[in-house]
């Protein structure tokens, strides 16, 4: 990398009419993050100074999203091309005398090395005007073409609508992503024209003008570039995503038993020796410690999940639900701000939130906490080695002392003490020959009216 200031200049003032949403483009998720995020992260990554988001369609949505993120906002208020779109940055960056990176705000996984390779060759010493990203795409359909020499030195670029058959013939593809320096490119900008067919200010046209020429770098894998316009795109970019994080767990000692059925979050922090069984979602806020076993169709979000510990299958885990080490959530059991105490187990059937539950106590199948009375929430204590029959409704604010057992069935609202056993039903009675009498005159009745 250059040790000069750096800069980047985000276009996202599209329209994204193909995604057919409400809301903004860039701001459609990729692992439970908007893309325009995942660029920022990057970026921001590299040591980039000043970032400027270009923005005019649904501008309040990207201003509220990047709001707090150190970011300027320039305003594009006519759709007149990505050159006119990047020359509106320029008040942003007046007294910018570094490096600015080109990039695009639905164009969300360009690598950080992948970045700093462009700003390397701009400062190679070789001195080109700008560097280009291309890329060999599989099918170069519509995407404009680079005809550059072998090393790297662009001889022309054209849209593909410009270009002529043998120029669509080539392969070598601009994926848009440009680096120039602050103190040239505005200047370029200045120099292009829109005659062409679309009648439109096109920032490739700035490589072709009359001097210094360009240079392209080829990125290593071409998912690096690949565009999201609509919903089938947006799911590709998500599919390579999953793939590149599933096959860097496994690097990282995680056993996926199906890794296609595995979903992590962009955040998502897995430890060695998990075992991951299939269909398991990962929403953002999940840690997962080494040794925990993860059953098939669980959903987890916002969880801790310590070492040696089970969570399903059908389980789900929401915000603030911790596991402590080898405790167990078994088969359709939730949690939620709720914490499992060391060794403690809830195996079936149960709703935990607003709990704390002690060190290896049991929790029966069918308990509930029941935590809202429908205005505000309320809290469950359960003590160490306290054992909750099934079938409770453990109504809170209520607490349940260390080593206490709650007989199933019951409809606690009262504290129970350490060492007591709290039993809440009606006695049992029993009418001798009822059922017999019961059977036969329905039997009867049935029989005659067949």
């Amino acid at each position: 990398m250059s040790d000069r200031p750096l800069a980047a200049i985000i276009l996202a003032a599209g329209q994204g009419t193909r995604m057919k949403s409400s809301m903004h483009k860039v701001l459609h998720p990729i692992a439970g993050k908007p893309m325009l995020h995942h660029l920022l992260d990057t970026v921001e990554s590299i040591g980039v100074e000043r970032t400027v988001v270009v923005v005019g369609a649904r501008r309040e949505q990207l201003e509220h999203s990047v709001e707090g993120c150190g970011v300027a906002i320039a305003v594009q208020k006519d759709q007149l091309g990505t050159g006119h779109a990047v020359a509106q940055a320029h008040d942003a960056l007046k007294g910018f005398a570094g490096d600015v990176l080109i990039l695009y705000g639905d164009v969300p996984m360009v690598s950080a090395d992948t970045m700093q390779a462009m700003i390397a060759r701009l400062n190679d010493g070789t001195d080109p005007r700008a560097v280009v990203l291309g890329f060999r795409p599989n099918d170069a359909g519509a995407y404009g073409r680079i005809i550059a020499s072998d090393q790297g030195e662009i001889e022309k670029m054209v849209e593909f609508k410009d270009a002529n058959e043998i120029e669509r013939a080539v392969n070598l593809c601009n994926s848009g992503l440009m680096a120039a320096r602050a103190t040239d490119l505005f200047i370029l900008l200045d120099q292009i024209g829109n005659d062409n067919a679309a009648g439109e200010y096109y920032l490739p046209d700035i490589v072709m003008l009359p001097g210094q020429a360009s240079a392209v770098i080829e990125v290593d894998d071409p998912a690096e570039v690949a565009g999201v316009n609509s919903r089938a795109e947006l799911a590709a970019v998500e599919g390579e995503w999953q793939d590149r994080r599933r096959a860097q767990a496994m690097a990282d000692g995680v056993s996926l038993i199906a890794p296609e059925t595995v979903w992590f979050s962009y955040d998502t922090q897995i430890s060695s020796d998990v075992i991951v069984e299939p269909n398991v979602f990962f929403g953002p806020g999940v840690s997962v410690a080494s040794g925990a076993r993860i059953y098939g169709h669980s959903h987890i979000e916002g969880a801790s999940i310590g070492a040696n510990t089970n969570v399903g299958p059908f389980a789900r885990l929401r915000p603030g639900a911790v596991l402590e080490e080898g405790s167990k959530i078994g088969n359709f059991v939730e949690m939620k701000k709720a914490i499992l105490g060391k060794g403690a187990k809830a195996n079936h059937l149960t709703y935990l939130g607003d709990a704390e539950v002690g060190e290896g106590a049991n929790i029966g199948a069918g308990t509930i906490t029941c935590n809202y009375d429908g205005y505000f929430k309320y809290k469950t204590k359960i003590g160490k080695g306290a054992f909750i029959g099934s079938n409770s409704a453990l109504v809170a604010p209520v607490t349940i002392g260390d080593g206490a057992i709650v007989g199933a069935g019951a409809a606690l609202t009262k504290d129970v003490d350490a060492g007591d056993l709290a039993l809440v039903r009606a006695e049992q009675t029993a009418k001798h020959g009822w059922a017999d009498r019961f059977n036969t005159v329905s039997a009867k009745k049935k029989a005659g009216k067949s």
